[in-house]
């Protein structure tokens, strides 16, 4: 049996010495769920950690057997997530051209070091450990596809490295609007939900996981049963939901550089749409929602209108939720592999 592994938080003000040290975990079974995660899939593709500064490593997936010299598509997970829930859409996407999608630093099997505290300085630490990737493996250019934190942080890479991304394509995005003044909203929030939120804020976002202890796992399961459902096409079982769990009571590095990159309720302290004017008016961004998502699409909206001199494409995903690309796998495949015919 694999050694269980003592979770501990980091990059915080506060100690965890006391957190229980019962999260039935370790890198052995987070590497367990990931290959039952990959299972489905059945094209050629080899997996490795690539090696960048300060000892750290990002763990890859490559799919370069299909015409290899075409520009390569490069994934980016969201918060929370990693490689793995890419599963409905890697045998698709890799037909056409080579396809590669890594575990962001902090996340998943990449190294977790500690993120500096300041927002800007941690989303450096992100845009820089990409580019170092993408030097490793000599990599001339990119589409570069970013879900949630990832399409931020993909935005945020287009911007410092322009003539690396050749074409942008933002998932579900986080972080590009700012938050909305208490008098502007529709709906106020609660008084409750201030006083949780405020009572919340020294902690990371997925905290009351790891203290659930051995309940943890159930709990998810509960909690997230929609999960399942997304991926019931390929798996019956609850494979998907350990996935997660796992991906998630590990050591929080990535999880705390972004709960520092942000403010109360998940805005962030950066909005992107206040940069967006710095990425190069010739790189062509595409942002793809779903029709059932929660994110706010009217981001898509403003991007459009702040570039009007470049290409930006809206694509909305019928029946689609926040994670759209397992909601409804084949059409975003679909869109992705038309959005990527464009490209050489």
């Amino acid at each position: 049996m694999a050694e269980e592994t003592r979770i501990a938080e980091t990059g915080s003000w506060w100690s965890s010495s006391w957190l229980p040290s019962w999260c039935l975990t370790s890198q052995t079974r987070l590497r367990e769920a990931e290959e039952r995660m990959l299972e489905c899939i059945t094209s050629s593709f080899c997996k490795n950690y690539v090696h960048i500064s300060d000892k750290n490593s990002l763990w890859t997936l490559a799919f370069k057997e299909s015409m290899e010299k075409k520009t390569p598509l490069v994934l980016l997970h969201g918060f929370g997530a990693g490689v793995g829930l890419w599963a409905l859409n890697l045998d698709s996407l890799s037909q056409q051209r080579p396809v590669y999608a890594f575990d962001l630093l902090g996340f998943g099997q990449s190294s977790r070091p500690h993120f500096n505290t300041d927002a800007q300085e941690a989303e450096l630490q992100f845009v820089e450990s990409i580019e170092q990737w993408r030097e490793k493996l000599g990599l001339d250019g990119m589409i570069l596809l970013g879900h949630n934190l990832g399409g931020y942080l993909a935005a945020s890479y287009a911007i410092s490295y322009p003539d690396r991304v050749k074409h942008l394509i933002l998932v579900e995005p986080w972080g590009f609007p700012e938050r909305p003044d208490p008098g502007d909203q529709e709906r106020p929030i609660p008084v409750w939900i201030k006083a949780l939120g405020a009572m919340l804020t020294p902690f990371n976002p997925l905290v009351g996981l790891r203290l659930a202890g051995p309940l943890g796992l159930t709990l998810l399961q509960t909690l997230r049963s929609d999960f399942k459902k997304k991926y019931a096409t390929v798996f019956n079982d609850n494979r998907v939901t350990e996935y997660i769990y796992h991906l998630n009571v590990q050591s929080p590095s990535g999880e705390s550089a972004f709960k520092n990159m942000t403010i109360p309720y998940g805005w962030a302290k950066r909005p992107m749409l206040q940069r967006i004017g710095l990425i190069h008016s010739d790189i062509p961004i595409t942002v793809i929602y779903g029709t059932r998502s929660s994110i706010d699409g009217h981001s898509a909206n403003s991007i459009k209108e702040m570039r009007p001199n470049s290409q930006v494409e809206i694509i909305a995903i019928r029946g689609g939720g926040h994670y759209v690309f397992a909601d409804q796998p084949d059409d975003f495949n679909q869109k992705i592999l038309h959005v990527c015919e464009r490209i050489s």
